[in-house]
Formats: C-alpha cells, structure tokens, sequence
C-alpha cells in the first residue's frame, strides 16, 4: 500500500503505527531543539557543545566487540575532515550486481575528484570501464535525519569514460539508449579519455548508465586511534538504492561500505595501495580474496554500531546449526549512532535450507530462510507505550509490555503493529571471505531501501550488507540453547532487522514524502 493510500486509513493499526513513531521522532526534535542551535550540533547526548565533536563507543557484549575493545578508541569529527584520498579495502559490490572500486579525492578548496572502476566480476580482476567525475562539495549542518551524519550538497562539473576493451564497449552500448550509443560510444576508443558530461551538456547519458553521486549528500567520518598512536579513517557516504530505477534521485539515509584514508588504513592492506595507484586509464587489477569456505557453524556478530536507511541504528548477532539447519537472529536497536541508547530487541529464530551457488555473484550462496518464533524486548518506555497500543491479539499480550520484559509474538501470529507476520519465507544470499588476518567474514545480503522483503525468487538481494565476524568465543549450538526442533520447516529468515525497519519507514514517508510500502 502507497503512503498516500495508508494516510487516508483511520482508527486502525497504521494510525496508531504513525502516531507511536511521530510521538518517537518528536521527542528526538524537541530534545535537539534544547540543546542549542550552533550550524554543527548533533541532535544526540553522546556529544559535546564544541565545534570540532568526537564520539566514543561504549560496547557491552565481551564477545560482540571484543576486537574494538582491543585498545581501540573512535571518534567522529563533526563537521566532517574530509582533505586527502580516501580508496575501497574490498572489491565493491552495488545492487544490480555492479562491481567496483572507489578513489575519491577531496581537496581544501572543497573540489573533489572521483574514481570509479567497474568490473564484470565479483573480484574485480576484470575491469570493463571507469568514470572520473569532478566537482565541489559544500558541507551543511548536521543531519537531522541519519543522526551522526553530515549533510551535504555536490555539483559537478566533469564526468569522463574510460573502456577497457572492446567487449565492454559492446556490453555498454547494450545498456545505452541509441542517442547515447550514436553519439558517444561510437567515438569512444578503448583507453581513451571520453567526456561524458559537463556544465553545459545533459545528464541523459549518465542516467541511463545508472550514475549518481547522490551518496555526497550524507557523510561521516570516523577515526579508530589504535595502541602505539597508530589510527584509521574511515569516510562513510550515502547508501545506493535497491531498486535501479530509484538510485539517481534517491536522498540516501544510511551508509555505503565506508573507504579508508590511503594514509590512514588497516594493515596490511595490499588492495589499498593498487586502488591509490590506480588511473581512468590504469584501472587496479584486485588480487583474488583468498578462499573461505561457506561454513555457517558457530556466532556471527557486527564488527560496528551498522547503520540502516530510513533512521534506523543497530547490531546484529547470529547462531547457526548447520546439522539441524537451525538459526537465530538477535537484533539489538538504537536510537543513535554509537548505538549506546537502546530501543528494543528483536529476537527471531527458526530454520533454513541452502541453495544453489549464485548466477549473479561468483562465490555466493542462494539460501531461503522462514522464522518461526519472534521475539520482542521493550528498552525503553516509548517503545513500550507504542506496543500498548496494539490491539488485543495482534501483537503479543496487550497491554502487557514493559520495558526489559521480553514477550513472544508467536501465539499472535506476529505484530500488526510492527510489520510482523508469522511464518514468514525471505529469498537469501549469502558469501564468506577471509579477512587481513585470515579470519572469516559473512556478508549476507542487503535489505531492500524500502522496507518490503525479499519474499520471493526475483527479489532476492544482488549486494551485501557490512560484513560479520566468527565470534571465536561464541557459542555453536543454538538447538541446545534455544530448543529447536530439526523436524519442523527446515527454513528460516536472515533479514529480521526489516521488520523493525518498517515502523521508522513511515516516518521517513511523512517528512521526506517518499514512497514506500506498508
């Protein structure tokens, strides 16, 4: 249902939905609004009144965070710093799928120059054709919407094309309107710089390629200050949309896969020193990942405070029981970015069963997941209040959450309330790699921007979400924990942060009046 088709309901569950997360938001402005009016502060109690703001995390689970406890401090400098080359650690993977690798440098006059290099495979060892794209950046206030976030405005004055052979010039030229393919590719020679746009042309042929720097327009930057002084930056732009037909006029709300500052990174990181190097003419040639085997056994759990689009902030930790293909999702959310303020926590278990390798992506897995059993814990009396106002038998014991208290939501078949429903079938993809120190990462795939689901074959996710680390001190046994029992649907659900994702959704529909699906 559109938003402008939920707006005209009454005294059902999306009015009491739209004013429990109204009355949320409200309380968030009116707070913002007592704490001052300088141009960059942060609408959040975790920073300080001055002008140059830093942040730091506190995590409470010992095996969660346990890497970032390691001596290791963040920090996130408001207004952001944004001077220097910032590069990929990884090769890229945009939904559609597109493969690539960013380069972007900003300079002190606030003109930045952008490197994009696209791939025909998911290891980016070969390059099909890259875009440097010119322009200026002008930074705003601090978001009011992706809290932590900067705002910000691009314009841009230049974008090149580079091919790299004559099979992707035909590749292009197949995703190209003819107007484009007439006046462009046919004078585009493979390793020659060719002028797709500037100030005085149209934007129709980046259209068509599905080009936007719409990701300029949020920014954070974020700084780990290792032991012995050592530190990495990480600068995070705006996320790109699920859906290709919305990406060139999406406003993002969340975050890509941040870049790290070529002066400032991981070591070792061989892939930062080539995508650095690298040219529209001399695109890097990535070394292959090494080989990670697709074994789920054991706990998974976010390497950050993972930020969501449409407001949502949150940590996530899974089990898996690959013998009796049992899983369970625990979803910690929060109402900031350094996720030090909890909103609720949504636990969602159940099975699954594993697929096909991918067509799509080389090295991924299809999975199909079905929860059978949510539930939910109130940290906060907002949220308790909200969920009160659930009607008798759609949403757990009614008039019976309180903060702290976890409540079933099986005996009600889900939550109207929440977006819940029970059983319920997502389409996955899954990958494992090995990171610097050879130690595993799973990425699983990306939500959908708008907040549906992955519910059927078609719309099974073509890019990832960030990746997750194997807890070494985790428990591998989630049947003996959580009872499980291997003979029911052997499926389960990988993506239980929508559900949460749906009630912020609407807010983001009101303010921004975007389209959405309820």
């Amino acid at each position: 249902m559109k938003c402008a088709e939920a707006g005209n309901m009454s005294n059902g569950r999306f009015s009491h939905l739209l004013r429990g997360v109204w009355l949320l938001w409200l309380w968030q402005a009116v707070f913002v609004s007592g704490t001052g009016s300088k141009l960059w502060e942060v609408p959040t109690t975790s920073f300080t009144s001055s002008s140059n703001l830093s942040e730091s995390r506190q995590w409470e689970h010992d095996c969660q965070y346990r890497h970032l406890q390691e001596g290791v401090r963040i920090t996130a400098d408001i207004p952001p710093r944004l001077d220097g080359t910032w590069v990929s650690t990884r090769c890229e993977v945009r939904p559609g799928p597109e493969f690539l690798t960013r380069s972007y440098t900003f300079h002190p006059s606030r003109h930045f120059q952008a490197l994009q290099h696209y791939y025909t495979d998911s290891g980016c060892e070969d390059p099909a054709y890259s875009l440097i794209i010119r322009g200026k950046l002008r930074l705003r206030q601090a978001s009011w919407i992706t809290r932590g976030a900067t705002d910000a405005e691009h314009h841009l004055s230049k974008v090149g094309i580079v091919v790299h052979s004559p099979a992707a010039k035909q590749r292009l030229a197949s995703r190209l309107p003819p107007a484009c393919v007439g006046s462009t590719l046919g004078r585009l020679m493979p390793g020659k710089l060719f002028e797709l746009y500037n100030t005085r042309a149209g934007r129709g042929c980046l259209a068509a390629l599905g080009f936007s720097m719409m990701e300029m327009e949020v920014i954070r930057v974020e700084t780990q200050h290792h032991s012995h002084g050592r530190k990495v930056q990480e600068l995070f732009l705006g996320d790109i949309h699920t859906d290709w037909t919305q990406r060139t006029q999406y406003r993002p709300t969340g975050y890509q896969q941040p870049l790290q500052n070529a002066m400032h990174h991981i070591h070792p990181c061989p892939m930062c020193a080539l995508v650095y190097r690298s040219t529209e003419q001399r695109p890097p040639v990535l070394h292959r990942s090494p080989a990670a085997h697709l074994s789920l056994t054991g706990r998974w759990v976010s390497q950050r405070c993972e930020t969501r689009p449409n407001i949502l902030f949150l940590t996530r930790d899974f089990i898996f029981d690959p013998d009796q293909h049992a899983w369970e999702g625990i979803y910690r959310h929060y109402s900031d970015p350094i996720c030090s303020q909890p909103t609720f926590t949504l636990r969602a278990s159940g099975h699954y069963a594993q697929g096909n390798p991918s067509v799509k992506i080389s090295g991924a897995t299809e999975f199909v997941f079905k929860v059978t059993q949510v539930r939910v814990t109130a940290e906060e009396e907002s949220t308790a209040k909200l969920l009160n106002g659930s009607k008798p038998g759609k949403c757990g014991r009614a008039g019976g959450w309180e903060v702290g208290m976890e409540q079933d939501l099986t005996p009600t078949a889900g939550c109207n309330l929440l977006g819940i429903k029970l059983p319920h079938k997502e389409f996955e993809l899954f990958k494992t790699e090995l990171d610097h120190r050879k130690h595993p990462l799973l990425f699983i795939g990306e939500r959908p921007t708008d907040g549906s689901s992955p519910d059927r074959p078609q719309r099974r996710p073509t890019s990832f979400q960030a990746p997750m680390v194997l807890c070494s001190g985790g428990e591998t046994h989630p049947s003996h924990r959580y009872g499980f029992n291997s003979k029911q649907v052997q499926l389960a659900v990988s993506g239980a942060d929508r559900l949460a994702q749906l009630v912020l959704l609407v807010l983001g529909c009101v303010l921004l009046s975007w389209s959405c699906v309820y």
